[in-house]
């Protein structure tokens, strides 16, 4: 399974390839990464952004023990001292600003129940405590690896078009329900993709589910990156 981003994917098939559970925070789960999970949904239990740059997301922090579910403060440490996964983000942070070198975080996003987009490879930078009007919890700041080829979209530059580079979940919500969970060309359930109808090289917006759709991966590598 070599998954590209934003290709649709579902929690199964993630369990497999990564051996994760459905845990928000797992750091160091693979020696060359770590991985977040992460849901704009309006039921999602935690508050997680996209930037109006469309490259940066900030991630909220999760909170353990479980008893202690949006009533205490977020905590870096377990009762026994050890790092919970927010004190390991923060001690990678910490990492990065003594040495420049970031924890390298893979996201995927939850679209719809048992469906998940791989939303990119990202450098985690930076972290805050924020108080949400009742208690504080850890905010992190992640972004897009330009460095990484397959964040590079459509052999673009995403300097160039930082606004339009990531799909919003609600526009990919809605070209989900829109195309039927299937692809819009051949009709297969396997493999699929959120592609740009015109591509994001020659300007085209991700922020409009008109420009895009779900394509297959043998029907979105016929397109390759020409305008149909």
């Amino acid at each position: 399974m070599d998954w590209t981003n934003d290709s649709i994917v579902e929690w199964y098939d993630i369990a497999r390839k990564e051996h994760v559970s459905q845990k928000g925070m797992n750091y160091g789960i693979n020696p060359n990464y770590s991985i977040i999970l992460m849901s704009r949904r309006d039921n999602a239990p935690y508050n997680d952004c996209i930037y109006p740059d469309g490259v940066t997301i900030e991630y909220e922090g999760h909170d353990v023990p479980k008893d202690y579910y949006k009533e205490h403060d977020q905590e870096a440490y377990t009762s026994s001292g050890g790092l919970t996964e927010n004190g390991k983000f923060i001690e990678a942070v910490e990492h990065f600003k003594k040495t420049g070198v970031p924890e390298k975080v893979k996201v995927y996003e939850k679209i719809i129940p048992n469906r998940w987009s791989l939303k990119g490879m990202f450098d985690l930078v930076d972290y805050k405590i924020v108080n949400d009007g009742k208690r504080n919890v850890f905010r992190f700041i992640l972004k897009l690896d330009e460095s990484d080829p397959k964040n590079a979209g459509d052999a673009v530059d995403i300097r160039e078009l930082p606004h339009t580079r990531l799909i919003p979940s609600s526009v990919k919500q809605e070209v989900y329900i829109r195309d039927g969970g299937k692809c819009v060309l051949c009709g297969s359930t396997e493999n699929l993709h959120f592609d740009h109808d015109l591509p994001f090289s020659k300007g085209g917006t991700s922020l409009s589910a008109d420009n895009i759709r779900i394509l297959c991966q043998k029907c979105n590598l016929k397109k390759s990156n020409k305008i149909e």
